[in-house]
């Protein structure tokens, strides 16, 4: 039953995704992806869970990426897509099968950072689940990359900045390595096999690029200041003990901060495990609880 959709930002770029039709109670889950990735990514298995149990769930492409709109490709803005999250509520409020007083947030990765903060700013939301979140840019770049390459990276940030400022086009670089040690964005073994040994039909809108300047914006992105900011929306934080692009104890240290109602989620392996199998398994249902629960009538 789940239906091709496509709607418009507020400042015009057209974001293309599914709809998934609930039971009719009007309970909706917005959701989108993490830094490069696309619907396809397994969104379809959680959104599947969430909508055997009676919600309505939109899924999206952020904006520059798979099948939504928007220039220059890969580019990954997120406070823009903070932005399109918003307007993605806007748009499924008005929808005659929505109830507006009960829409939810879904984020993962990049956009488990995203639901965080929109859920400190918009009231609209009243409920968030957030999956092995980037909380600290700063601190995740610096556990990423070595301390002078990371200089070598800023300079060359600082040199695209100059560049594009010209007139030129923007500076790209691969999201994960062909080739072990090139350099790329998510230099972690488990990024490359996530994002180049997956099954194609989950790739045909992915590419491995994004711009320069996604990789500076990355660096000085912190939604775990915001953490505080969410009550008294519930909150769900679901991390893997094992991840090392979003490292466990970082987004324990910003829970420890987010004050009740919430729940945190400990699943077995990595960052990208969460998204099929066994840490699937255990946090799709509870998640699905969750949102049940808080987006009641």
């Amino acid at each position: 039953m789940r239906q091709d959709i496509e709607f418009n930002t507020e400042d015009g770029v057209t974001l293309r995704g599914w709809w998934y039709p609930g039971n009719g109670d009007g309970a909706t889950v917005v959701m989108a992806h993490g830094f490069s990735a696309t619907k396809e990514m397994y969104l379809d298995g959680f959104a599947e869970v969430f909508a055997e149990a009676g919600l309505n769930v939109l899924v999206y492409d952020n904006r520059c990426l798979g099948e939504s709109g928007g220039e220059p490709r890969g580019e990954i803005d997120p406070w823009m897509q903070v932005r399109d999250y918003r307007d993605a509520i806007t748009w499924a409020s008005q929808r005659d099968d929505v109830n507006a007083e009960r829409i939810g947030i879904w984020g993962s990765s990049y956009s488990g950072g995203h639901v965080l903060m929109v859920a400190a700013m918009d009231r609209r939301v009243k409920c968030v689940v957030s999956q092995v979140p980037l909380v600290h840019g700063g601190i995740n770049a610096s556990r990423l990359v070595r301390a002078d390459l990371l200089r070598e990276l800023r300079r060359n940030c600082d040199a695209d900045r100059v560049a594009r400022y010209n007139g030129e086009a923007p500076a790209m670089v691969p999201v994960v390595a062909e080739k072990e040690g090139d350099p790329c964005v998510l230099p972690t073994a488990d990024s490359t096999e996530f994002f180049l040994q997956i099954p194609p039909e989950r790739t045909k809108h992915w590419r491995n690029e994004c711009t320069l300047r996604s990789v500076d914006l990355f660096a000085s992105y912190e939604p775990g200041f915001y953490a505080p900011l969410i009550t008294p929306t519930p909150v769900m934080v679901a991390a893997a003990v094992g991840d090392v692009l979003t490292p466990f104890d970082v987004t324990a240290s910003v829970f420890e901060k987010m004050l009740q109602p919430k729940k945190f989620v400990t699943l077995p392996g990595g960052h990208f495990d969460a998204y099929v199998d066994e840490a699937f398994a255990i946090s799709a249902p509870q998640q699905r609880d969750w949102f049940r629960a808080h987006l009641a009538a």
